[in-house]
């Protein structure tokens, strides 16, 4: 697992709050290799959907974002 990656799995284990039954991130489709637009994206997934996206900003830290565009999605072949 990349270091980005296992970062992510930290802040989404840490700051989970999805109610009483959370959906948990996959190792296996979870991915942080994802570049759009020159922006590079690590992105949390399990079988069924996309958890989480976080960005990697210029400095190497991780933004969790609310709203992603659907390209990266698309990218890391989640479209659906």
């Amino acid at each position: 697992m990349g270091d980005y990656l296992q970062r992510a799995f930290a802040a989404w284990f840490c700051g989970s709050t999805l109610g009483p039954t959370p959906a948990y991130p996959s190792q296996v489709r979870s991915r942080d290799d994802i570049t759009v637009e020159g922006k590079r994206y690590v992105i949390l997934a399990n079988s069924d959907q996309v958890l989480g996206v976080y960005r990697i900003k210029n400095d190497g830290l991780l933004r969790r974002l609310k709203r992603w565009p659907k390209a990266v999605e698309q990218a890391a072949g989640y479209e659906g």
